[in-house]
């Protein structure tokens, strides 16, 4: 953990290329759709069509593919919770990585494997760093959803998920088993959060015509006082400190 991580990425994953990508392919078959698909959910929002269009197939062809995909246990379907909630909302699947290095790997090493077979890193390096922020926003958000869940002792959540349609998309939606329903949304920049964060929140919630009970709002850099003078009932606030909660 004392290292640096662009330097470990070299030494333990592209050093070594040609045994790792043995690995993967006995997986994956080798199969070029398979790995076209797989770019496309590691690179895009994870929606299905985000994973197609990238990818450059079509519907029926990348749902076949996924089948078996998810079949071998590559990928996993995720299924908007808000279905329970809310029936006659339209949602469609999100796609999840079932191992997070095979997500790493075809984010960024499987696209420039040219490169990276005969020794050259730069293109890698320079696309990591242009990316980086957005990949490691998925597993904040992961992350997120746990502590959540294991902060809610009192009213334990019974359904965590996500909530999305055409227009908009909340990283955190969960129902507690005395029937209230939590919204959420995290910050990953440098600026603490401030109350703008949950007036826009509030106002994606009354937009797709949801009422939560709590909302629910982690922040890297912390939260501006005048949002901490919120903070109750209703509004929980989470921090990178609270993260040791998952740690202990």
């Amino acid at each position: 953990m004392d290292e640096d991580l662009e330097m470990l990425i070299d030494e333990i994953i592209l050093d070594n290329y040609e045994s790792l990508h043995k690995d993967i392919t006995e997986v994956t078959r080798a199969d070029a759709l398979w790995h076209a698909i797989l770019t496309g959910v590691a690179t895009s929002d994870r929606r299905t069509h985000s994973a197609f269009k990238r990818a450059r197939v079509s519907q029926n062809e990348g749902e076949e593919a996924l089948k078996e995909l998810c079949a071998k246990g590559i990928l996993t379907r995720e299924h908007a919770k808000s279905r329970s909630f809310f029936e006659d909302t339209p949602v469609s699947d999100k796609l999840k990585f079932a191992v997070p290095f095979v997500r790493f790997w075809f984010a960024f090493v499987s696209p420039l494997f040219k490169g990276i077979k005969e020794g050259d890193f730069e293109e890698f390096h320079e696309k990591f760093a242009n990316h980086k922020q957005e990949f490691v926003a998925f597993i904040y958000e992961e992350l997120f959803r746990e502590l959540v869940k294991l902060s809610l002792t009192e009213d334990p959540i019974v359904e965590m998920g996500s909530f999305w349609n055409k227009e908009v998309d909340f990283e955190l939606f969960a129902k507690t088993k005395g029937g209230k329903v939590l919204a959420g949304t995290l910050k990953l920049s440098k600026e603490k959060m401030k109350k703008s964060e949950l007036t826009k929140l509030q106002e994606k919630a009354a937009s797709a015509s949801i009422t939560p009970h709590v909302y629910v709002l982690f922040s890297k850099s912390g939260f501006s006082n005048e949002l901490k003078a919120l903070k109750g009932a209703n509004l929980k606030l989470f921090s990178l400190k609270n993260f040791k909660a998952l740690l202990d």
